[in-house]
């Protein structure tokens, strides 16, 4: 018995596969068996986190049916809205107050609505 031993660890020494190419496969495999465990178990938990109460989500379903949209009221919407007259506002940087830049900010759009007007 000890010499059949002796003669597989001898043939396993010699032979490459055997010593690194058959671990890495049984890692590779393995570890792929094992992560997607690991994933099956975080997926099961995160959806019993997000129970939601039936009666909550029955609330919510009601005020959805109650409140549709269509098209030509959004439309009518962005229509009232002036989307050509708009000023960018640069806002401050780390090292600069942000008080004082707001102040100085509405003084240059009050002067500047001021020359518009004139």
């Amino acid at each position: 018995m000890a010499a059949s031993i002796d003669k597989i660890l001898k043939s396993i020494r010699k032979n490459h596969f055997l010593k690194f190419g058959l671990p890495m496969l049984i890692l590779i495999v393995g570890g792929s068996f094992g992560l997607k465990e690991f994933r099956q178990l975080r997926y099961e938990i995160i959806d019993r986190r997000q129970a939601v109460d039936p009666e909550a989500l029955d609330r919510l379903k009601i005020k959805e049916k109650q409140r549709k949209l269509s098209l030509e009221e959004e439309f009518q919407k962005i229509e009232e809205d002036d989307i050509d007259c708009w000023y960018n506002i640069r806002g401050p940087r780390p090292w600069e107050d942000s008080k004082e830049f707001q102040d100085a900010q509405r003084k240059n759009m009050a002067i500047r609505a001021q020359s518009k007007t004139n």
